[in-house]
């Protein structure tokens, strides 16, 4: 159509995810998301919404983005519970390591920020963190674990301190170490199992 700017939707959403994750919400103006993803105000408006909604939109590609590595990386749990819960903590620093993208997590950075964000957003975020918690109860209790909603919470939250210490500049080692921690005390319980 003539007169009508044409642009690859993918690659925008990704432009602002990745702004949205490397300054936050509030620090993010439209005028970034302008610059970062080429698009004018106008377009940006008409096209993908406002900051809340194109937000909103950037956290569930996010979201959906890692949920599938996840998700992938826990269908072992049931026959090999220690590799699964591994290779889901792997996912997380597989993604902190990758210099092309911003320090941390967008799901805990927005999680930080619920008192001063929308309740539209700070649902979002919450919905976010009790699916992943769910994930890793869901492959705990295929696992036989008695606690797997306790050690559920825990890894989840493990998880997440992952991104901020990460943020605040642990080194990979430091990070691993926590890692480390975590699988120790899962062995522990699930060895404790039988």
């Amino acid at each position: 159509m003539a007169g009508k700017k044409q642009f690859d939707v993918d690659l925008v959403l990704d432009a602002a995810m990745v702004q949205f994750w490397r300054a936050g919400y509030a620090d993010t103006s439209v005028d970034d998301l302008s610059r970062v993803t080429g698009l004018n105000r106008s377009s940006l408006y008409s096209s993908l919404g406002d900051k809340e909604s194109l937000y909103l939109r950037c956290l569930d590609r996010y979201a959906t983005r890692y949920g599938e590595r996840y998700d992938q990386a826990l269908s072992s749990a049931p026959e090999e519970p220690l590799r699964a819960i591994r290779e889901f903590f792997e996912v997380t620093l597989r993604r902190i390591a990758d210099p092309d993208l911003p320090d941390g997590c967008l799901v805990a950075q927005t999680a930080m920020a619920i008192p001063v964000l929308s309740p539209r957003i700070a649902a979002r975020a919450t919905e976010a963190l009790s699916l992943q918690r769910a994930r890793l109860r869901t492959a705990l209790n295929a696992a036989k674990l008695a606690d797997a909603d306790d050690f559920a919470v825990h890894l989840a939250a493990v998880n997440q301190s992952l991104a901020v210490m990460s943020r605040a500049g642990a080194s990979p080692e430091q990070l691993q170490t926590i890692v480390d921690i975590s699988m120790s005390a899962l062995s522990q319980a699930l060895q404790a199992r039988s």
